[in-house]
């Protein structure tokens, strides 16, 4: 819109431009921010709003933050059965491979980033969230809204590797219809 001002308010969820012009009166139009969010830049990003409390943020880099989660050698374990911490180039590689091939995203949950997620186009899921933020339902929400992406996307089936000691990981994945197929294999027919 030429000559407007764009606000975006977090909070309710709405886009908003203040349309003044010298023919007539202010307008104000408000629009759902329905997945898309500005991006501070020139461009839309899609943006997902999972609930009141959570969103999901496209990947951009924020290595300052996430490195932190990935410090952590209890969810290093979790993740990806390792016992060492990632370091800084480990993690760019890693953003940089889920970035390239599928859909990812930092998981904000009350204004602050927790973890992240990704779908790729196989229908592997892949989510992260970070050990203070755990136990609080905010896995089984965003995988819930990551099911509703697979399904505007048309893939058929989700699956995730969950290693066969992270039982926590098992029960929220099963909690939301996933079955267990193998060992480490958890599925979802959409």
């Amino acid at each position: 819109m030429e000559g407007a001002h764009k606000t975006v308010n977090r909070h309710s969820g709405l886009i908003c431009w203040d349309c003044s012009c010298t023919h007539g009166p202010i307008v104000i139009i408000c629009t759902p921010l329905n997945k898309l969010e500005f991006d501070g830049d020139i461009s839309m990003m899609k943006n997902r709003i999972v609930d009141e409390e959570i969103m999901l943020v496209r990947y951009y880099p924020n290595y300052k933050t996430t490195l932190e989660w990935y410090q952590d050698l209890t969810l290093c374990k979790q993740v990806d059965n390792r016992d060492t911490a990632y370091d800084l180039d480990l993690l760019k590689r890693m953003y940089k491979y889920l970035n390239k091939h599928g859909d990812l995203f930092y998981i904000k949950y009350k204004n602050r980033l927790c973890g992240d997620v990704c779908l790729q186009p196989s229908g592997e899921v892949n989510i992260v969230i970070a050990k203070p933020f755990q136990n609080k339902h905010i896995g089984r929400r965003v995988i819930k809204e990551i099911i509703q992406l697979a399904k505007e996307k048309q893939i058929p089936e989700l699956h995730a590797e969950i290693y066969t000691f992270n039982t926590q990981s098992q029960k929220m994945f099963q909690s939301i219809g996933f079955a267990k197929v193998d060992d480490e294999q958890y599925a979802l027919v959409i």
